[in-house]
């Protein structure tokens, strides 16, 4: 290998601030996860962050449609969240919630607290925050981290997949949990909703697109670190 490609020893000792976007079931989160790994860099599914407010707020009986007060919860949630691609946990209030923050019940109203723009707010403060204390070496994936949270990282990606191959891989990733009814909110109907305070469809300029459709997903991640390569040289 290219001791310049060699994603251990890239870029050691400057800032890597590696941004991914994209919709839902393009594998934002399993290919970030595997980039970051390679490239020894720390991981942030900032989706979680949205995840554990909604659970919390479920937990609560608070009326996910009452602006105020989600905001509210948003703000005093005591959120831990790891940012270890080789540890993935979750904790709110010091409890671990990393498997209920992904039940379908959490998946199906996530979208409230995402379109609640000062949950928003508060969150994309913490996300900001957590990339900073990364010592910015990270790959940071989610809504509008391209835009809002990292409109600075030294890489900016999109990462998009066919329709069809977006609900067949959030199936496989829910482990055939899923009903196509089920599957069918979880992607496309959150994506439309999301779509309402934040444009992840579309790459905005400097963002590279990478159109996974028909690449596996060992061709992915090796899609989104040649961009690594190339968008910092």
């Amino acid at each position: 290998m290219n001791p310049e490609r060699d994603p251990a020893t890239f870029r050691q000792g400057k800032p890597l601030v590696v941004a991914i976007d994209g919709p839902s079931g393009s594998g934002k989160s399993s290919i970030s996860r595997e980039a970051a790994r390679r490239l020894r860099a720390a991981y942030l599914d900032t989706g979680a962050m949205y995840r554990a407010v909604t659970l919390s707020c479920m937990r609560a009986g608070i009326d996910l449609t009452d602006a105020i007060a989600v905001e509210a919860a948003a703000k005093a949630a005591v959120i831990e969240l790891s940012t270890s691609p080789d540890a993935e946990w979750v904790r709110v209030g010091g409890e671990d919630v990393t498997d209920e923050i992904r039940e379908p019940k959490v998946s199906a109203a996530v979208s409230a607290v995402a379109t609640t723009l000062g949950a928003r707010a508060e969150l994309v403060r913490r996300q900001q925050q957590m990339i900073a204390e990364s010592g910015l070496r990270i790959v940071a994936e989610g809504r509008d981290i391209t835009t809002v949270v990292a409109p600075h990282a030294e890489v900016r990606i999109l990462l998009t997949a066919s329709e069809e191959a977006r609900m067949r891989r959030r199936g496989i990733q829910l482990g055939g949990t899923q009903t196509a009814v089920q599957l069918k909110e979880q992607v496309l109907a959150r994506d439309a909703k999301d779509s309402t305070v934040v444009n992840f469809q579309q790459a905005a300029d400097g963002v590279v697109t990478i159109d996974s459709s028909d690449l596996d997903f060992e061709q992915t991640v090796q899609a989104v670190l040649d961009t690594v390569f190339t968008a910092t040289h």
